[in-house]
């Protein structure tokens, strides 16, 4: 922006900055200078002081809060042939078995909310599926069942030992859990004897959020398992 002047020429406002520079002189400019730079360069190091001292918290030695362990209070079960270790979270519970015969047989719910009897029967026609109608946000359903069927093979899958087991084990995304609301669905076929026969079956129904520590759970779980019965 420019003013008249009372020469008749235009002059340029400047800043406050400026206008004490040029009261200065040619070397009071130059000093004025080198204390605007001084102060600007101190600024500048106590920044990176603190960004440093930022960054050396979040990272830390090995004192810092957020690489302590995090894991959830573990519970223990052991019944209907099997046993393994769990999050306290998922409460273990009998399953209510069909008073008709079935060609399985579940033999233990873990959920994060309360389980229903799996089958309904209506006159001669008995109809089964979840324990659970719909999982809430962040909830959790695994069911340990044996099939009555005969295997000849695991089917498809990964291939991994549970409880010193042959066994297969496939995630989905969504898969046949999407029918409760899940988000993603983990089934392993243990072959506790030897083929052909009856498989037992694992199936972990996840809800997020959450997904990621939900099925460092289910490795942990599957890695605890034994088998006390064949």
């Amino acid at each position: 922006m420019e003013t008249p002047a009372n020469d008749g020429q235009s002059k340029r406002r400047d800043g406050p900055a400026l206008r004490a520079v040029r009261n200065f002189g040619s070397a009071g400019t130059k000093r004025y200078v080198d204390v605007r730079l001084t102060q600007r360069r101190l600024f500048l190091c106590l920044a990176a002081l603190v960004a440093l001292a930022a960054l050396t918290s979040a990272c830390g030695g090995g004192t810092d809060a957020s690489a302590a362990p995090n894991d959830s209070p573990l519970a223990n079960y052991a019944g209907s042939g099997l046993s393994f270790s769990h999050p306290a979270a998922w409460k273990a519970y009998e399953p209510v078995r069909p008073t008709v015969a079935l060609h399985f047989n579940p033999l233990v719910y873990l959920s994060t909310q309360p389980v229903d009897a799996p089958c309904s029967t209506k006159g001669n026609t008995t109809t089964c599926g979840f324990p659970v109608d719909s999982l809430q946000p962040g909830g959790v359903l695994v069911t340990w069942e044996t099939n009555g069927l005969l295997a000849m093979d695991l089917g498809p899958g990964t291939q991994i030992q549970v409880g010193g087991h042959p066994a297969t084990r496939q995630e989905k995304t969504g898969g046949e859990c999407r029918r409760i609301g899940a988000d993603e669905t983990i089934d392993v076929a243990v072959e506790t004897s030897p083929l052909p026969s009856a498989l037992t079956y694992f199936t972990a129904c996840l809800r997020g959020p959450g997904l990621a520590e939900a099925e460092k759970s289910v490795d942990a779980l599957l890695a605890s398992t034994k088998f006390t019965s064949s």
